[in-house]
């Protein structure tokens, strides 16, 4: 299967808002709710499996990632990298930490972890892994995990230049309002192409949050919701 690539995701038309849905309530977005909400369900259906196809040329492959959550005194912030320009996969965008399973890994939450050192120096002595989100296919072929942990602040970060061009980190209230929840469409020579983004203004510029990372975060908030 073909499909075209979006270089340019701000510039695809918004078909939607999803301002009609509720908010995660502040409640629910407490460490201990998110572990408890975790917790209790062992099995169950996301929003959003996939991207809906993948490139023609590829095998799939296993990845994971890291799903960091900051326990700031505000509240709990997401921590995400920017990756650099030059990559093969996902120049550019914002993404969590995280990579392919390696035969030395054990697992997911082992994987996460390894790539999460490598990428930004997080070290494991500040991360809490307390539960798993359901595997997202890629349109790469990456058929990834969301390993969902709590990170103590405290940390010291060190990218890695050659993939990381940023690391910062978004209030989780705001990803897990749907009314920043943007709904985006486009055809490029006969193909179609639906994605979801949850841009965020920071201090000092706009992070256009797009997706395979806006969908698995869109699932998180159907977790939380209950929905």
């Amino acid at each position: 299967m073909t499909r075209p690539a979006i270089t340019q995701p701000q510039l695809a038309p918004v078909t939607g808002v999803d301002d009609h849905l509720p908010p995660v309530p502040a409640a629910a977005l407490t460490a201990d709710a998110i572990r408890a909400r975790l917790a209790a369900l062992s099995a169950w259906t996301p929003e959003f499996a996939g991207d809906g196809g993948r490139f023609a040329d590829r095998e799939p492959a296993g990845a994971a990632v890291l799903v960091p959550l900051v326990r700031r005194d505000e509240g709990l912030t997401l921590l995400l990298t920017r990756r650099t320009d030059h990559l093969r996969d996902h120049a550019g965008q914002i993404s969590f930490p995280g990579g392919r399973v390696e035969p030395e890994d054990d697992g997911p939450v082992a994987t996460a972890l390894r790539e999460t050192e490598e990428e930004i120096g997080l070290p494991r002595g500040h991360i809490d892994v307390i539960g798993q989100l359901p595997v997202y296919s890629t349109v790469t072929a990456f058929q990834v995990t969301p390993v969902v942990a709590l990170v103590e602040p405290g940390f010291t970060l060190t990218l890695d230049s050659i993939e990381v061009a940023e690391a910062f980190e978004v209030p989780l209230a705001f990803l897990m309002n749907p009314a920043n929840h943007r709904h985006h469409r486009f055809e490029f020579a006969g193909a179609e192409r639906r994605f979801l983004s949850m841009p965020w203004q920071g201090p000092e510029r706009e992070y256009f949050i797009w997706g395979a990372t806006a969908a698995m975060l869109r699932n998180l908030y159907r977790l939380l919701s209950g929905a």
